[in-house]
């Protein structure tokens, strides 16, 4: 049963929207404040890099293992319950995260939240896709995409003066009054929706191959000298496909959402696009604090101009896409988005913020804006509406895995181990090295999309009802 097509100017249209928003933020937000809380956590807990790694990774890790297993929850037993039980989880595991005594206790905390992530991140776009009307669709997405934007620079800003203020455990209690804000709304405004069609068994073995796939292919490169968990990362990879084949229906993926080439490219485009990202975002904020002496609520502010990009941007990019196609908005900010990691490359010792960070996280702010709407939209375009949800929960784990394993990958690569991030020289030869591997990344996701995707798939006429 679909939503009541809500319009996206009617009163319970924004409150709709704004419980997405609000939901998808509070994953948002928790990801960004611990990049910048890193440095802090990481002394007074005795983590190296390894250490620093697994705290974003364990989170990441568990919510790309799980977050399809949530989309098919919510298709299944309401899009709202899901959304809703997953907000609490989160809260609760972020309040573990805060009284972590060990980084081994604050990773296994932070596991957990990923937990609550998976339920509540696919409920986020799939309550939009089957709530509002089809005609409002795109620049419901641009708003959110938008909106959410504001979480990812914000989020940092907030955890950078908790952290130089009250220290870095209250960058994890600040989820607690934003869950219950969640709630409140989504229970009085948010209308239930679900795949009455759906049927058969849980796909447990698939989301347990999916994880422990993630497990060891992470473990094996963050340490790169244990090689016996990436081979069996890689082993259960290729076992995972070979079972969601053969269970279809049932499956965790169905197989039929691939034999759309504009799907199967897209999500590629996204574990591309979102990897290098992931390894920006888990080392800028560093970067600034330990080689170029900002203050944590300084180097958290860098990212601000982002914000406002993707703010102002976002929505009208989900409209240029649905009037002209997603293929130009998609390449053309991919490619502008690299330009910025190429400039962030510049950023080390005695660096300024006007000269050096802000040409960068501006040129990378103006290349997100117009890629994030248009790629949303034609993942959902691209599927059936019956599995909003299991489309949705595909690219977020597509997002995530990406992030997860360019984090795990790139630092070691580029020599940023053991106490590095306690040395200036030895972290700024990495985070050059890094933020170049990136946009080299960005450029081959870029090329994709410029091959892969239609210019007609928003047309109303394509989309599938």
């Amino acid at each position: 049963m679909r939503g009541d097509h809500i319009g996206l100017r009617s009163a319970r249209g924004r409150w709709v929207l704004a419980a997405t928003v609000l939901g998808s933020a509070l994953a948002m937000l928790d990801s960004t404040v611990v990049n910048v809380a890193l440095p802090f956590l990481g002394t007074e807990l005795e983590a190296g890099m390894a250490g620093l790694q697994w705290t974003v990774n364990a989170y990441t890790l568990t919510l790309a293992g799980l977050i399809l297993l949530g989309g098919s929850l919510g298709d299944r037993f309401g899009r709202r319950r899901i959304f809703m039980a997953g907000t609490v989880w989160f809260a609760l595991a972020s309040a573990l995260c805060a009284v972590a005594p060990t980084i081994e206790f604050l990773i296994g905390a932070r596991a957990l939240q990923g937990v609550g992530g998976a339920l509540l991140t696919p409920g986020s776009l799939a309550i939009i896709q089957a709530s509002f009307a089809k005609a409002d669709r795109p620049r419901a997405i641009g708003v959110w995409s938008g909106l959410g934007g504001v979480a990812s620079a914000v989020g940092p800003l907030l955890g950078g003066a908790m952290v130089q203020t009250v220290g870095w455990r209250w960058a994890f209690l600040i989820n607690l009054p934003f869950a219950a804000l969640v709630l409140l709304v989504a229970a009085r405004h948010v209308p239930e929706s679900r795949n009455e069609q759906a049927a058969g068994r849980f796909d447990v073995l698939g989301s347990a191959l999916a994880a422990l796939s993630l497990a060891g292919v992470t473990y094996g490169l963050i340490g790169l000298d244990a090689p016996l968990p990436l081979v069996a990362g890689v082993l259960l990879g290729a076992a995972f496909v070979v079972v969601e084949r053969r269970r279809s229906p049932d499956a965790l993926v169905p197989v039929g959402l691939f034999a759309d080439r504009v799907f199967s490219a897209v999500n590629a485009v996204t574990l591309l696009m979102y990897g290098a990202m992931g390894v920006v975002f888990f080392l800028l904020a560093v970067q600034l604090q330990v080689v170029s002496g900002f203050s944590p609520v300084a180097a958290a502010s860098a990212l601000l101009p982002v914000t406002g990009l993707m703010l102002l941007l976002s929505p009208s990019a989900g409209e240029l896409a649905k009037r002209h196609g997603p293929r130009g908005p998609m390449t053309l900010g991919i490619l502008v988005a690299g330009a910025g990691f190429l400039l962030m490359s510049t950023i080390g010792p005695g660096s300024s913020y006007v000269l050096h960070v802000l040409p960068a996280v501006t040129v990378f702010g103006l290349g997100l804006s117009a890629v994030v709407a248009p790629l949303t939209s034609t993942v959902l375009a691209s599927a059936d509406d019956w599995y909003a949800g299991t489309a949705s929960g595909v690219n977020n784990a597509v997002a995530r895995s990406g992030t997860l394993l360019a984090v795990a990958a790139v630092p070691p690569l580029a020599g940023l181990t053991g106490d590095a991030f306690q040395d200036p020289a030895v972290f700024d030869a990495g985070f050059r090295l890094a933020m170049l591997v990136s946009a080299a990344v960005m450029a081959v996701a870029a090329l994709i999309a410029a091959v892969a995707v239609r210019e007609n798939v928003l047309d109303p006429q394509k989309v599938k009802a």
